[in-house]
């Protein structure tokens, strides 16, 4: 099983502004809610929390929340305290797994290169935020797919969608 992640960032690496997304790009949104359906998707606590209340849990998803705190529960979601133990849950499940946020996540999934594909949507802008997408190491990367989306009068910046997959680097032989 793959192990996904969606985001959508700025120029400058900008994900969310006190805890909220720093835009509004409802072609995203779609792209997001038409690429997770009937999946688990993976969050920390704080990113559930920024989602409206009435959009409270993700539906038709299985909706892992992660949190150090073990008396955190939230009505149809299932909680874990560590990524590997919500990636373990999300097996469980045999559907896709999507970690989908938010920075401290992202953070730990890359640093541990859990990650087998990306799903980026990269806003063409310099956005305020408080909140950082890690920085890839494109030589890790390779770009599968791409498409770009022109302002209009519903998106204020252009973006484009990315689809990444992992380098998968084989060892030196000796001789």
């Amino acid at each position: 099983m793959k192990i996904k992640l969606i985001v959508a960032v700025s120029e400058n690496n900008v994900i969310g502004l006190k805890n909220e997304l720093p835009w509004d790009l409802p072609d995203d949104m779609m792209f997001f809610k038409k690429t997770t359906l009937n999946s688990s998707v993976i969050m920390g606590k704080n990113n559930f929390l920024s989602i409206p209340e009435r959009f409270r849990p993700l539906k038709k998803r299985t909706n892992i929340i992660l949190t150090r705190n073990t008396s955190f529960h939230a009505h149809g979601c299932i909680v874990a305290h560590n990524l590997e133990d919500a990636i373990a849950i999300a097996k469980r499940e045999k559907k896709d797994t999507f970690i989908i946020g938010g920075g401290m996540v992202y953070k730990d999934a890359l640093t541990k290169k859990l990650v087998d594909l990306i799903y980026l949507t990269r806003v063409h802008a310099k956005i305020k935020g408080d909140i950082f997408f890690p920085k890839l190491n494109m030589h890790e990367w390779k770009i599968i797919e791409e498409k770009f989306h022109a302002k209009d009068v519903k998106h204020k910046y252009e973006f484009t969608f990315f689809k990444l997959k992992k380098i998968i680097s084989l060892p030196l032989s000796t001789y």
